[in-house]
């Protein structure tokens, strides 16, 4: 419904004026430039770190990249990203389930968000540190404290932007769905669902990146596996090239699930806009 709502002007001949392979075919100059960009970078990591010659201090790639495919190649790595990449999964979850709720009820109740805004804003400004060690104190040093730190980091920002989400979006759509008899269930599902995808995905990507930074604070300071505890052993060890190596493989795994999973999600979530 909401895309025969929103369809735009279709040219004479009855075609989009999108070719279907526009579409869903990927663009490879985006891809490219991807590429380019990411060269670049190394190359530029690469100079500085000739430039400064201090390996121990300023190690560059030709330091730090061997360690990395030797840790996942070896398969020594495998069981520390797995443990964080768990934690990641879980935490975002649970984030994103109760945030969008909490977001969606504010957005539509203004006398919910009356009361409420004033807890959101208080709990958007607590220190992520301070919501991890309360959490450790209180529950303890286990999986449990370590997915709740993380995931009540990451609420408030979800409630927000589903929040000014549901503010932002076309209420003609829900009165059009009214006037047609649609119950409860099929407005939400139909209308006010698509509509909110943009916004949901975006919470997604900007929560994803914030969460797993969480999570290696979590394991920094209070768990015995994973890629922030690895990053801590290094640091005692004065192991920069090895700090960076384990922050990459993560790095890795992160852009991996941008690329193949949100990004895609994203594009086909607003291919109604296209319509």
């Amino acid at each position: 419904m909401i895309a025969l709502a929103r369809k735009r002007h279709i040219p004479s001949g009855g075609r989009s004026a999108l070719p279907a392979h526009a579409i869903s075919a990927p663009d490879w100059r985006t891809v490219g430039r991807t590429v380019v960009s990411i060269l670049a970078a190394l190359f530029l990591w690469a100079g500085l770190a000739f430039v400064l010659d201090d390996p121990a201090h300023a190690p560059g790639p030709q330091q730090v990249l061997p360690e990395l495919f030797e840790g996942l190649a070896s398969g020594k790595m495998l069981p520390d990203l797995g443990a964080t990449l768990w934690r990641v999964g879980l935490s975002f979850a649970l984030a994103m389930g109760i945030g969008a709720a909490l977001g969606i009820l504010l957005g539509l109740s203004r006398r919910a968000n009356a009361w409420f805004d004033p807890w959101l804003t208080i709990w958007n400004n607590i220190p992520a540190l301070v919501l991890i060690v309360l959490c450790y104190l209180w529950i303890g040093l286990n999986e449990t404290a370590a997915v709740m730190a993380v995931a009540l980091n990451k609420v408030p920002l979800v409630a927000v932007m589903l929040r000014e989400g549901v503010r932002a979006r076309d209420p003609a759509l829900s009165e059009m769905a009214r006037v047609f008899g649609m119950g409860f269930v099929a407005r939400h599902r139909h209308i006010l669902i698509p509509q909110l995808m943009p916004h949901i995905l975006a919470a997604a990507r900007a929560g994803l990146a914030l969460i797993w930074k969480v999570v290696l604070v979590v394991e920094f300071l209070g768990r015995s596996n994973g890629i922030g505890f690895r990053i801590h052993l290094n640091f005692q060890m004065f192991d920069i090239a090895g700090v960076l190596a384990w922050a990459s493989a993560f790095v890795l795994v992160m852009l991996a699930i941008e690329w193949l999973v949100l990004a895609p999600l994203t594009a086909h979530a607003a291919r109604w806009r296209r319509e």
